[in-house]
C-alpha cells in the first residue's frame, strides 16, 4: 500500500486543494504527483509536479503512471467564457486524464462532479457533467468513485461574483432541504476532499463498481470523530 502513486488533478481549486493536503500526508502514497500549468510553489520531497499543457497531455505519457487518481478539475461557464471552452476543461480534460492514467496502469479514479449531473439534463452545465460521469466509466477503471456536491463552502482562492451572498443563502435554507432535497445541501469542501481520499484509501471503502456519492453518502464517509 505504502508504494503507491497519486496523480491529482484540480489541486489549485476548492476541493483541491484540500485534498492535496490530505495526500501529502497520506501514508498510503509513496508519491504524489500534481498536474498542474504553473507551479504551485511547494516543497515537498513526497510531491512531484509536472507542468502540463492540457492541451497536449498525450505528449506526457509517464506523468500518468499512478495508481490512483483524484481529479478535482472544473471550472464555470462564466470564468471559461463560452459553452464550448467550459466543455473543454470539464469534460475533454477530465476524460484525457483519465484515458491517459488508466493506459499508465492506474485502477482506482475520485471524480468531483455536481448534484443533479445528467446526460439528460436540459441544462448545459448538468447535461456536461453528465456526460464527464458517463465517458470516465466506460474506460472501465476497477474503482470509480463519483461525488455529487451541491453548492462548495469554504474560501477561494480566487472570489467568484456572488458567490459570498450564495453560501449565505444556502446555508439559511440547509435546513428546509429534507428528504429527497438533503442532497441540495451546503457542503464544506474539506469534507468533500476527505470523503474522496478515504473512498480510495480506508479499508473496506475501495470496493471495485462505479459509486455515487450526493451529501448524506459524503457526509458518512468522513465520521466526525475520524481522521483520514
Amino acid at each position: 500500500m505504502t508504494s503507491r502513486t497519486a496523480l491529482i488533478v484540480g489541486a489549485t481549486g476548492l476541493v483541491g486543494s484540500h485534498c492535496l493536503e490530505l495526500l501529502r500526508s497520506e501514508t498510503h502514497y509513496r508519491r504524489v504527483v500534481v498536474l498542474t500549468r504553473r507551479t504551485l510553489g511547494v516543497a515537498d520531497g513526497k510531491l512531484g509536479e509536472e507542468l502540463v499543457d492540457f492541451d497536449r497531455l498525450d505528449e506526457h505519457p509517464d506523468t500518468f503512471r499512478c495508481d490512483d487518481v483524484y481529479c478535482c478539475l472544473g471550472t464555470t461557464r462564466k470564468v471559461a467564457g463560452s459553452n464550448e471552452a467550459f466543455r473543454k476543461v470539464d469534460h475533454d480534460y477530465v476524460v484525457d486524464v483519465a484515458r491517459l492514467a488508466k493506459a499508465g496502469g492506474a485502477r482506482r479514479f475520485a471524480l468531483v462532479s455536481s448534484v443533479g449531473a445528467d446526460v439528460r439534463s436540459r441544462n448545459f452545465y448538468l447535461r456536461v457533467k453528465g456526460e464527464t460521469e458517463r465517458d470516465v466509466e466506460a474506460l472501465g477503471f476497477q474503482v470509480l468513485q463519483i461525488f455529487r456536491p451541491s453548492f462548495l463552502v469554504g474560501e477561494r482562492h480566487v472570489r467568484r461574483p456572488g458567490e459570498a451572498v450564495a453560501g449565505v443563502v444556502s446555508r439559511g435554507v440547509a435546513g428546509a432541504l429534507v428528504g429527497p432535497l438533503r442532497k441540495y445541501r451546503p457542503i464544506e469542501a474539506s469534507t468533500v476532499a476527505a470523503a474522496m481520499v478515504r473512498s480510495l484509501v480506508q479499508p473496506g471503502q475501495g470496493e471495485p463498481g462505479h459509486h455515487v456519492h450526493t451529501f448524506d453518502g459524503i457526509q458518512s464517509l468522513v465520521p466526525r470523530d475520524a481522521s483520514v
